[in-house]
């Protein structure tokens, strides 16, 4: 029998996304989403320029040898990981 075709070569390939570390950055976005309200951060005004600043704090944490934020319990890491999402968010939408 002959094996079947897929033409799949220039589409993304998710197996190279690491899932597990998907799951902080999800629990961050909840922790967001109960703090505030689900997807408050599209609202905030000057968005770029707030989120870059928190990136920056979370990593400033992260190397100055804090892994968990301490409001969240959660890596800092996945907090930078989220506001620069956001800022894709917005430089896609705008």
């Amino acid at each position: 029998m002959k094996p079947g075709q897929k033409f799949d070569a220039d589409k993304l390939d998710w197996s190279l996304l690491p899932f597990k570390m998907i799951r902080p950055i999800i629990r961050v976005l909840m922790f967001g989403a109960k703090k505030y309200a689900p997807d408050d951060w599209q609202k905030v005004e000057n968005a770029r320029v707030r989120y870059l600043n928190a990136a920056t704090r979370h990593m400033d944490d992260y190397q100055s040898g804090e892994q968990k934020d301490k409001d969240s319990g959660e890596h800092h890491l996945a907090h930078t990981v989220c506001c620069l999402l956001f800022i894709i968010w917005f430089d896609d939408k705008f």
